[in-house]
């Protein structure tokens, strides 16, 4: 063979880079699929890059006082609840309150968190800037997702530490109760941000969004997050055990709490592994149908809808 002349195709060649190229029939065989792990690898580290810059800019405003308000307050109403003991058990009323607590703020911080930023997006155009990088859309719903778990979950630690000095037999008293407190946080929040992902995909503006929180707290007063399940009628027992709020709260108690104040429960058990299902279900529901409906809404956004939305804004002031 010539100097000038290069190696036929079908019998490979030697590039630069010393690695040889397949021939032609062995590159058919080559799935066309291949690339796809590498734009999802790259569309987590573009979500853990947003995060990462977000939670800086978040933890040095002035909004971490908000994140923090609201569980203050109800342990500080809690504090003169010590002595009130729950359906004539040992568990005072505010030890039975202080998960609860801990639970609202999860979700509200969570879900209502991740649906107003969503929706507050779609409004300014970054999602319309979003969906024009591919897997755009999918990176920047991770990256909410981690950095409402992040602000989410903070705040409750806090707090936790905060109410140890202060109430007796709510903190866990061992690694396993640590370990259980930490996962089923997790695991709450993995059930409850696709769900505010979802509504704010699917809500039209703040004033349905406002609505949509008054369905939230409502769900959160019958599922038995501050007050025994077993203490409400039939029906809401029901309606309660099919939300995740119910599982959150009732896995936090069982951290929390000591082993006697199980007996307050329905069937005098935690339900370790219905717990584990039931919100491990609600993920697997969420995690599958919130990037179809951000998808399809941020198809449906165009600059006219930015313009219409920025202009509503300057009019009304929301």
């Amino acid at each position: 063979m010539s100097a000038g002349r290069s190696a036929p195709v079908g019998e490979g060649s030697a590039p630069v880079d010393g690695r040889r190229s397949a021939p032609v029939g062995e590159r058919r065989l080559v799935p066309r699929w291949r690339g796809v792990p590498g734009s999802l690898r790259a569309a987590v580290r573009g979500a853990f890059r947003h995060a990462a810059v977000e939670l800086r800019i978040q933890l040095f405003s002035w909004n971490v006082l908000g994140w923090l308000l609201f569980p203050a307050l109800g342990l500080f109403v809690l504090h003169f609840l010590r002595g009130t003991e729950v359906m004539g058990s040992e568990v005072s009323l505010a030890q039975l309150g202080i998960p609860g607590v801990l639970a609202m703020a999860l979700i509200s911080g969570g879900m209502m968190g991740v649906a107003g930023q969503l929706l507050a997006e779609r409004e300014d155009g970054t999602l319309l800037r979003a969906k024009a990088i591919p897997n755009g859309v999918l990176s920047h719903l991770m990256g909410n997702m981690i950095v409402y778990t992040g602000i989410s979950l903070g705040p409750v630690l806090g707090m936790l530490v905060i109410a140890a000095p202060f109430f007796d037999g709510v903190t866990p008293t061992d690694a396993r109760g640590w370990l259980t407190f930490v996962g089923v946080s997790l695991l709450g929040l993995l059930a409850t941000l696709p769900i505010g992902a979802l509504f704010g995909a699917v809500l039209r503006g703040p004033m349905m969004l406002a609505w949509a929180s008054l369905v939230i707290y409502g769900s959160m007063a019958i599922s038995g997050i501050f007050y025994p399940l077993s203490a409400l009628p039939e029906w809401l027992q029901v309606i309660g055990r099919l939300l995740p709020t119910y599982w959150l709260g009732l896995g936090l108690r069982s951290a929390l709490l000591p082993p006697e104040a199980a007996a307050l429960e329905a069937g005098g058990s935690w339900h370790p592994v219905a717990t584990v299902l039931v919100l491990g279900g609600w993920t697997v529901a969420g995690v599958v149908l919130a990037p179809v409906a951000l998808r399809r809404m941020a198809r449906r956004q165009s600059g006219s809808q930015v313009a219409a939305a920025r202009q509503r804004v300057i009019a009304k002031g929301y």
